[in-house]
């Protein structure tokens, strides 16, 4: 069985890039995309985003990953997915500091001369990158606009039941594979779900929302 092949489990993708499948690191590192770009856009504000990319800064966490696997000490999901979640963090808080800190051009003064000209894309671009992000499990096409609605919504909910509901809700991933990659029992991550749409659908109205 190859990493290519689709048909490994997340921990064996974990195993595997461990002992040197560098086909197997790709794939697991594609399976944490979507979750690091939720991660990066909610860690940046809006006025930043239209500076730094959120996908730029999880490409550069790819890099680090591929360079420093070695130190990596964990053998499961969870604990991949919390190597790179530090990682990520401390790439997006160098942004804050090289964007914030340093650049002399005022935030402010781009944000507006973007509205001048009509530029509403902060944020969105990334948004296409999401596994699923235009496809619901039942295969409902949704817009673009309700995607950003939803996952501006999963900025209010506790880190651990947005990806919850990302996963099962935008990528559609069953519950077992959830489960795996959360590092978390299935009363855990069904308790996640269940308590974060009870939060969206206090933020969002249910019938303009095909998750809902």
């Amino acid at each position: 069985m190859t990493a290519t092949d689709g048909d490994m489990s997340t921990t064996e993708l974990v195993v595997a890039s461990k002992a040197g499948d560098n086909s197997a690191l790709g794939h697991l590192l594609e399976q944490y995309r979507g979750y690091l770009l939720m991660l990066a856009h909610r860690n940046l504000s809006e006025q930043l985003r239209r500076r730094v990319d959120p996908g730029d800064i999880v490409q550069i966490t790819f890099l680090e990953a591929k360079r420093d696997l070695h130190s990596f000490r964990g053998d499961s999901p969870g604990e991949f997915a919390a190597w790179l979640r530090g990682m990520l963090k401390n790439n997006v808080a160098t942004a804050v500091t090289r964007h914030v800190m340093t650049q002399k051009r005022s935030i402010r003064r781009e944000v507006n001369a973007d509205a001048k000209a009509g530029n509403d894309s902060g944020g969105a671009p990334w948004i296409a990158q999401l596994p699923g992000s235009t496809t619901s499990p039942s295969g409902v096409v949704i817009k673009e606009e309700t995607a950003i609605a939803l996952l501006e919504a999963l900025h209010q909910l506790p880190e651990t039941q947005a990806e919850a509901i990302r996963m099962r809700y935008m990528e559609g991933l069953p519950l077992a594979i959830i489960v795996e990659r959360m590092g978390k029992s299935d009363t855990a991550v069904a308790g996640l779900l269940k308590r974060g749409l009870q939060k969206l659908r206090t933020i969002i109205d249910p019938r303009n929302n095909p998750y809902m």
